[in-house]
């Protein structure tokens, strides 16, 4: 990181109280998105809706993740707004839930407009305790230090004078002016919910429905990123949900040492400059006017995404069986912006991040389901060493050595394994 400039704060968090606040938040933490599109060209917008809503059965209740995941379908000024309910962050789970709405979606004829919006709501319904105000200062100092290049890394326009839909659907001109270094973070709520320049919920960061008790410690924890433009990609919409993930661990960790800064003053003109030629509302219909980004501006921006990417690449290595950061670094090398310019449509931008970060499917015949049991059950215990007990496998299973090295390896990579030697036989570690 260029310039880890860090305000110095008596609040720090103790590494055994970060390493408690990063595991809790990891499991309450859902991560619940709104995806806007428009109908057809010529389609009537309520038997649109209605026949979406139909397709995608939604639930009603946040308490009932139904068939594919969706609260509801609600009328948008730009056509539909479809409120997809937060669930655990596991990407093939929310891999699959993308590929069923996106396809529902594509079947309909849906389509994308500048006016249609993509949020993404970080809710913590499960939890009971106040989060410290300083992990939400970093979270906050964080975004608006790499605000633009989140900007780039989330743009889905058509055209390089169109990368991104106009400013005043999720301003920064608000954002840019308010320091946790300087103001509380319920101050700073305050001045976004009394200003007359940006209307609250229209923040680049919403903090809208966040709450702070009297010692100034946040609950309810509710954050909103509004600045991603609407999509159609199951791989880059599940990427981006542990994008927002990670960066709130991340926030954590820097709570340890004090608040992040946005930089020096030089940089920090700097990345206001490429806001403003990325998010404005100078462009026609409801774009920004891009027409400032050259090719230049463009590897300027891919290197500050590289760079954001590489301080929170050791927080992805918490998940497992995870490509979301591989996903990322390809859309910071070309975000689905500059696909779309290039002529790609939106299957053709799915299959190549598809493509790119395939999942390996571990496919197990009946022997591997009855080693697998074996080793659940714990069947062949009292063994001396792993030596012995793979032999013994072997001889259960009619299987060579080599043949039986090859299945174990297999089910180290699904459930991983180790040698128990209290037991005398192989357990699994997850």
């Amino acid at each position: 990181m260029k310039d880890p400039i860090i305000f110095g704060r008596q609040d720090v968090l103790t590494p055994t109280d970060a390493g408690y606040w990063k595991d809790l938040l990891y499991r309450t933490v859902k991560i619940g998105t709104e995806i806007e599109v428009a109908p057809p060209k010529g389609a009537h917008h309520a038997a649109f809706a209605a026949s979406v809503s139909q397709a995608l059965q939604p639930s009603g209740s946040l308490m009932r993740l139904g068939a594919n995941g969706v609260l509801d379908v609600q009328k948008e000024h730009c056509g539909i707004e479809i409120r997809i309910i937060g669930r655990y962050p596991h990407y093939r789970a929310l891999w699959q839930q993308y590929s069923q709405i996106v396809a529902v979606l594509h079947s309909h004829g849906s389509r994308v407009r500048p006016t249609c919006g993509l949020h993404y709501h970080l809710l913590t319904p499960d939890l009971s305790e106040p989060v410290p105000e300083i992990i939400l200062a970093n979270l906050w100092n964080l975004t608006r230090r790499y605000a633009p290049e989140l900007r780039f890394l989330t743009s889905a326009g058509e055209s390089r004078e169109a990368l991104c839909r106009r400013r005043n659907y999720t301003s920064h001109l608000e954002m840019v002016k308010h320091s946790p270094g300087s103001l509380s973070m319920a101050q700073i709520q305050q001045k976004l919910r009394s200003s007359q320049i940006v209307p609250e919920h229209q923040n680049f960061f919403n903090l809208e429905h966040v709450g702070f008790t009297e010692s100034g410690a946040v609950l309810p924890f509710h954050l909103e990123y509004r600045f991603p433009d609407a999509e159609m990609c199951p791989t880059s919409l599940t990427a981006k949900t542990f994008l927002f993930l990670v960066m709130l661990l991340k926030a954590v960790d820097l709570s340890q040492y004090g608040v992040i800064h946005v930089g020096k003053v030089k940089p920090w003109r700097r990345k206001i400059e490429l806001l403003d030629m990325l998010s404005n509302n100078e462009g026609n219909l409801a774009t920004s006017n891009t027409t400032a980004v050259t090719n230049e501006i463009i590897e300027e921006l891919r290197q500050g995404a590289y760079e954001l990417l590489d301080l929170l690449a050791p927080t992805f290595d918490r998940f497992e069986d995870n490509p979301a950061l591989d996903v990322l670094l390809l859309l910071a090398e070309q975000p689905i912006s500059l696909r779309r310019c290039a002529g790609y449509d939106w299957l053709q931008i799915e299959r190549q991040l598809r493509e790119c970060v395939a999942l390996d499917e571990v496919g197990l015949d009946k022997t591997d389901q009855q080693l697998m049991r074996w080793i659940e059950l714990a069947e062949w215990t009292g063994e001396q060493n792993a030596e012995s007990w793979q032999w013994h496998a072997a001889h259960e299973l009619f299987l060579t050595p080599q043949d039986l090295e090859r299945r174990l390896a297999k089910l180290e990579k699904l459930r991983g394994l180790r040698w128990d030697g209290r037991l005398g036989t192989m357990v699994f570690t997850k």
